[in-house]
């Protein structure tokens, strides 16, 4: 596994397409799913997101969704990082963690390490971000993370709050 940088407690690295089955075992809880609008994927079609989807943001913005594994034991934990959305013209932060692992200061800790790789490494302007409205538990890292409220709107077919983070 080639580690691309570091938090206090966890790894991140890029996604391989040997990794689908991780993505399907993340997508498989309803927990997990409960606030978004996808449904559980088979192990080929998230290998097909990796591919064509998670690789080519890699490729071409330097950045990306990117695997979270624990530094103490290299269990999966999930996935946060930078993508961009070209429906906005904006570089979206987000987060999904295994159920397991929430609670515990992860999805904090692991996006304000993407904020801070996006703003002093990538050297983006600022970042966007949304959280479905109910998703009290996201809104939450949000705000801890610096977000700023902009609107309550519909993304990717949920009701949603957006925010946004400036560089500087």
């Amino acid at each position: 596994m080639k580690i691309l940088f570091t938090s206090e407690r966890l790894n991140f690295r890029n996604f391989t397409e040997d990794d689908g089955p991780l993505i399907y075992e993340l997508n498989s809880d309803p927990e997990v799913l409960k606030y978004l609008h996808e449904l559980p994927t088979t192990k080929e079609s998230a290998t097909q997101v990796i591919r064509y989807i998670i690789i080519p943001q890699y490729q071409k913005y330097n950045y990306g969704r990117w695997a979270v594994h624990l530094k103490t034991t290299d269990e999966f934990v999930g996935w946060c990082g930078l993508k961009y959305r070209t429906d906005r013209g904006v570089t979206d932060l987000g987060y999904r963690f295994r159920q397991k692992f929430w609670g515990k200061g992860f999805a904090t800790e692991a996006a304000m390490r993407c904020i801070d790789r996006g703003f002093k490494e990538i050297h983006l302007a600022s970042l966007f971000a949304a959280a479905h409205v109910d998703n009290i538990a996201s809104q939450k890292v949000l705000e801890k993370c610096g977000f700023q409220f902009i609107s309550t709107e519909r993304i990717d077919d949920c009701p949603a709050k957006t925010y946004e983070l400036q560089n500087g």
